[in-house]
């Protein structure tokens, strides 16, 4: 990886390069699927290559290549200058870099047991005991999975930096879908959308304990069919957990990404509305609500030890006591500020351009608990895992739908209720907050399909978050 990494630089550098930073990639990532009883899909992909950043004339140049040998490294290091050239001379404005000093470290995440040394009997043993606990009356589709990720890279920039990570991730989920004549419903643990995944080993999975969870999770489903249909009204609205951190991911994490706020991404994922001029003084949310990107955070898919840059993992407090107090941002984003980079920029493999994306995303854990928050409720529902979700592009008016909700009347659950909806304005939702769990019920969760950029790529991110209580929300049925 190093002598690769020289060459790049050096080929960059004799093109009349700025400045460079080359990543080194190796990864590999397996995914085993059972469904209805049988082995679906075991599939193993490994995959490796160079991504070669060049700044010159003031504007940015990529090239990614699998090729090793000399002619393809520097053919792909001056194809990124000659990118660069052709990009400055319809550039709206000169890229400019916050400055970082050069690091030379080592990283790699901490795990007590590799995932991809866990035989695959074992792991489909596991899939099939989780396939025949779901297996209940009315319950037609089962679906187990597991997945593992190893990202073996080498950063090297021409400022002198050189870093070497190993990044590690496991995680798996289960799926029970029950059917009638009239209905389907489905329900998932412990997230929905395929898994839960964590930047961890195969402890990580263990801990899930997917066989215990399976008959609970497909006797819901099983449940829901029947359930009544949510209340529709303007009621009180307790998410858990897991519903937190997609709120947090749609309605902050995305409108603080800097890049979107200056337009890069207007085109594609859509702009924001948390404006420069707002920055220390817009009331985002109540003051129950602190939201920090931490990318230090254990087991979070967005925990590193540097960014695609050679940015130290860092926290930043986003919104600090209700208060809009930060963006995630870049080396050029933050230089138009007159910043120093959060580090949140990471590109998904060696042949995509690194971009702002989000790392750990968290609401911190405040003082109340689940059970205290339906107990002071007086009218409202408890929405339980999302099944579908709507955001405009500027992250600020959205509804979502969620796998199951119960009705609470004068502080007690009193009804599961089917097809629930909930919508609202980005800052006056989260005004209405007016508790957050505390630490005991806070959790790491991972979104492993979060999309953005041209050509598109896929980040595996991660919400820390904990069941929170929000006042005077819209709700219905779907």
């Amino acid at each position: 990886m190093r002598d690769i990494a020289e060459r790049v630089l050096d080929a960059a550098h004799a093109a009349g390069a700025e400045y460079a930073d080359c990543r080194v990639v190796e990864r590999t990532t397996e995914s085993v699927i059972v469904k209805n009883g049988r082995v679906n899909n075991v599939s193993q992909f490994e995959d490796a290559g160079v991504g070669v950043r060049v700044l010159l004339d003031g504007a940015w140049g990529f090239c990614g290549t699998q090729r090793t040998d000399a002619e393809g490294l520097e053919g792909a290091a001056r194809l990124a200058a000659r990118i660069a050239r052709a990009s400055a001379r319809t550039a709206v404005a000169r890229v400019w870099l916050a400055p970082q000093p050069a690091v030379t470290a080592t990283y790699a995440t901490p795990l007590e047991i590799d995932p991809f040394s866990v035989s695959l009997d074992r792991k489909i043993e596991l899939l099939l005991a989780a396939d025949a606990a779901m297996d209940v009356p009315g319950i037609t589709t089962r679906i187990g999975s597991l997945g593992a990720v190893r990202h073996h890279q080498l950063f090297a920039s021409s400022e002198g930096s050189r870093i070497t990570q190993t990044i590690v991730e496991a995680g798996g989920g289960l799926d029970a879908t029950a059917t009638s004549q009239t209905e389907v419903q489905s329900r998932s643990f412990p997230n929905s959308f395929g898994r839960q995944q964590l930047t961890a080993g195969w402890e990580a999975v263990e801990a899930m304990d997917l066989a215990g969870n399976a008959r609970r999770i497909a006797e819901e489903a099983v449940a829901l069919l029947t359930a009544d249909l949510c209340p529709e009204g303007t009621m009180t609205v307790i998410l858990d957990a897991t519903q937190a951190a997609l709120q947090v991911h749609e309605s902050c994490g995305h409108p603080t990404e800097l890049d979107r706020v200056l337009g890069f991404e207007a085109a594609f994922a859509g702009t924001s509305f948390l404006m420069p001029e707002m920055l220390g003084s817009f009331r985002y949310g109540s003051e129950a609500v602190t939201i920090s990107a931490d990318a230090t955070s254990p087991g979070g898919l967005g925990t590193f030890g540097y960014d695609d840059e050679g940015v130290p993992a860092q926290r930043t407090l986003l919104i600090d006591q209700g208060m809009f107090t930060g963006y995630l941002s870049s080396r050029e984003t933050a230089a138009r500020f007159d910043m120093r980079s959060g580090g949140t920029v990471r590109a998904e493999s060696w042949n995509r351009l690194p971009l702002i994306r989000m790392t750990n995303i968290n609401l911190e854990p405040g003082t109340s608990s689940l059970e205290e928050m339906i107990a002071t409720t007086e009218r409202g529902v408890f929405l339980e895992t999302n099944r579908s979700w709507s955001i405009d592009d500027r992250r600020l008016n959205f509804q979502f739908g969620t796998q199951s909700g119960w009705e609470i009347r004068d502080g007690r659950r009193v009804r599961l209720v089917r097809n629930p909806l909930y919508s609202g304005s980005t800052p006056q939702f989260w005004n209405s907050c007016d508790a957050v769990a505390g630490p005991a019920e806070w959790a790491m969760y991972g979104v492993i399909n979060c999309g953005k950029g041209q050509p598109g790529q896929v980040m595996h991110v991660g919400h820390g978050a904990a069941p929170c209580r929000f006042r005077n929300v819209a709700v219905r049925p779907a």
